[in-house]
């Protein structure tokens, strides 16, 4: 934890599946260098667990990255040790691709352990990529105070919940998440943007915006080259000022409205 001269250790974990891990590393890294006091630690994976150890705070950026039982416990440790863990996007994800002529491309096995108790949510699928409206669920924290509702063009996550946490931002959506083989809702309920979770002496602020893709972030799926980039969120200024404040808070430890 922080030594006596006020220094904060982070820890930045940013690596999997389907994305462009490396803009979304640098926007992570240009904003925790607006931090004179943070010093950065970067993963892939969460082969990371001295530098957890030590960490003051966690930001994480992953899909499919899945812990093993070793790296589980020490992330719960953290939290509930009084650790504080932003969790963006696809951290809740747990995906595997089903053999050739299955009903589904995609399923989301529980392979996390503990961790969606933890974190909150875990992944089940999302429809095509399309816009859609982020609503403010809590217009009176600090987090999203003053943001008006605002329109994204990015992945809407449908997850197993784990509450109780508090939603401070919250999406809709009735239908398929197609290519996955769960997913798919019947039911107009808040889906959550962002919330707060306790844990222990620790909490978790997950924020499952922030899809951003490259030409080359698909190969696997065998598209050589997309054709195009998606910044997703990262292109709407909201999603810029409610990450900055978590961000703040991720370092300070303080939930306020920042800027």
């Amino acid at each position: 934890m922080s030594g006596p001269a006020g220094r904060l250790d982070a820890v930045v974990v940013c690596g999997g599946q389907w994305h462009d891990f490396d803009y979304a590393r640098l926007q992570l890294l240009s904003a925790l260098g607006e931090y004179e006091n943070v010093r950065t630690r970067v993963f892939e994976d969460y082969n990371c667990l001295d530098a957890l150890a030590a960490a003051d705070l966690l930001i994480t950026y992953t899909c499919n990255r899945v812990p093993d039982e070793v790296q589980q416990k020490a992330l719960a440790d953290f939290v509930s040790g009084g650790g504080r863990w932003l969790a963006l996007h696809g951290t809740n994800s747990a995906i595997d691709r089903t053999p050739p002529g299955s009903a589904s491309k995609y399923v989301t096995p529980r392979t996390l352990g503990d961790l969606p108790e933890v974190l909150g949510s875990q992944f089940l699928g999302h429809p095509p990529i399309a816009p859609y409206l982020v609503e403010i669920t809590a217009p009176e924290h600090p987090f999203v105070a003053g943001v008006e509702p605002f329109e994204v063009t990015d992945e809407l996550y449908i997850s197993e919940l784990h509450p109780p946490f508090d939603v401070l931002a919250h999406t809709r959506f009735v239908g398929e998440s197609t290519g996955f083989e769960e997913g798919h809702t019947t039911v107009d309920e808040p889906r959550p943007v962002l919330y707060l979770k306790q844990q222990g002496s620790g909490t978790v602020c997950y924020f499952t915006l922030g899809h951003c893709r490259g030409r080359f972030d698909v190969q696997d799926l065998g598209i050589d080259d997309l054709g195009r980039v998606d910044l997703g969120s990262w292109a709407v200024p909201e999603f810029h000022t409610i990450l900055g404040r978590c961000l703040s808070w991720a370092v300070t430890g303080e939930i306020s409205r920042g800027a």
